[in-house]
């Protein structure tokens, strides 16, 4: 209410200097309207609210409300309450999940769930306040990867075809000699330090096909810290989507049409608690995501307890209907070197992957999905970083983490200046 308030205080001050200043009052009312607006669009009237710790509101949203029905080829779709198939596992998954040795991880969940939970039937989204569009460099940016300053990075015998900005560093293990319907894999959860909010360190899986010249498709999940995005440090479960190299498709989470969801119990853009702790306690998520090869629809996983989130339609994309050319796992930053020196925005840890378990972040049980729609090991794995000193990768195998990696750095140090 109170904020009701201030917004037609302020708008009523715009109206009486209007005459001395007209052009800054349409255009902040224009901006207000705008916000006002995308806010009416992305923050559909929920059933139930739930009030997170962390400050986030969580609306219950019929599933048929989402977001991603706002999209004109999604106005007579018929939601797909389930996959049609599952990949065929290659790992137990209930034995992997119940393994307690001293690389045992401990169970994990998202922190709103301690105030409640959302109806069958229903969606749980992060409502976006306004405060959130503000610290976009538009309305219409908000929710989308900066396209400006977009550089290609070529391929070599030693570098993937990687889309990345100026400034933005990985380390990353990769798969690019054959057609890829599905990655799956398991990554402990931490808390990156971010040095300033337009950076952010984020850990994910990606599915890639096409070119990287303006039709390349891409779907993305993982964790992230991105405190441009959502307002604070907090570590998040997020997804992304193009099919345009993030020119103007796509978007984070919910906050387009296009992805989705039929799960009431997972929150995009919610935070993840409990975070893994330095010589302590690891926790980790599994995910998943395949294309069903009967619908075309590329679905996503949580869990190995088969929490299906929701999918993407197929006809959101072009060359990933085909399978995918390109699976990436592994942690970004953003560089942006404000200061001339190499940002201290930690990637996983913030250690350095030697240092191993309970100390380095990792990947593991990496497994891609096959034409046969198989779950399999990924076969001649690489990896590739920009500046090993900053930020590294190490990959092994072994019995129970089958093909895995560390990875991480702590950004600027001696060996970083």
């Amino acid at each position: 209410m109170k904020m009701k308030l201030l917004n037609c205080m302020l708008l009523l001050i715009f109206l009486v200097f209007a005459p001395y200043n007209s052009s800054a009052a349409r255009t902040l009312l224009k901006n207000d309207l705008l916000v006002h607006n995308h806010l009416k669009t992305l923050n559909k009237p929920p059933i139930k609210s739930i009030k997170s710790p962390d400050g986030d509101m969580i609306d219950c949203i019929h599933l048929s409300h989402q977001p991603a029905f706002d999209h004109p080829l999604l106005q007579n779709h018929t939601i797909q309450l389930r996959p049609n198939y599952h990949p065929e596992g290659l790992f137990d998954d209930k034995k992997v999940k119940s393994l307690k040795s001293s690389k045992g991880s401990e169970p994990i969940k998202q922190l709103w769930h301690l105030n409640g939970a959302c109806p069958e039937g229903t969606i749980p989204v992060r409502r976006t306040k306004k405060e959130d569009i503000l610290r976009a460099s538009s309305v219409k940016n908000y929710g989308k990867k900066k396209k400006k300053n977009l550089n290609l990075l070529r391929p070599n015998s030693a570098q993937p075809d990687l889309i990345t900005q100026n400034g933005h560093q990985h380390a990353i293990a990769y798969v690019d000699e054959d057609k890829y319907f599905g990655a799956k894999a398991t990554m402990n959860v931490w808390e990156p330090k971010i040095q300033q909010p337009n950076e952010f360190s984020l850990s994910q899986i990606w599915v890639l096909g096409g070119s990287f010249d303006g039709d390349l498709n891409s779907i993305e999940a993982g964790w992230q810290v991105s405190p441009d995005l959502y307002g604070d440090n907090n570590t998040r479960l997020f997804t992304y989507w193009t099919s345009d190299a993030y020119e103007a498709t796509g978007c984070y989470n919910l906050l387009c049409s296009g992805f989705i969801q039929i799960n009431n119990q997972i929150a995009m853009g919610a935070s993840i608690f409990p975070v893994s702790s330095y010589h302590g306690s690891q926790f980790d998520i599994s995910l998943l995501l395949w294309k069903d090869p009967n619908e075309g629809n590329w679905w996503m996983q949580f869990g190995n307890s088969n929490q299906v989130i929701g999918y993407w339609p197929a006809y959101l994309f072009s060359n990933l209907a085909d399978g995918a050319t390109l699976v990436e796992w592994g942690g970004e930053v953003v560089n942006s070197a404000s200061d001339g020196q190499h940002t201290t925005t930690q990637m996983g840890s913030g250690h350095f992957p030697g240092e191993g378990f309970s100390k380095a972040s990792y990947f593991r049980n990496l497994q891609v999905v096959d034409g046969s729609n198989q779950l399999r090991v990924p076969r001649d794995v690489k990896t590739f970083t920009e500046q090993s000193n900053c930020y590294n990768v190490q990959t092994g195998k072994n019995g129970q983490w089958g093909t895995y990696f560390y990875y991480g750095g702590p950004g600027r140090n001696p060996k970083c200046p």
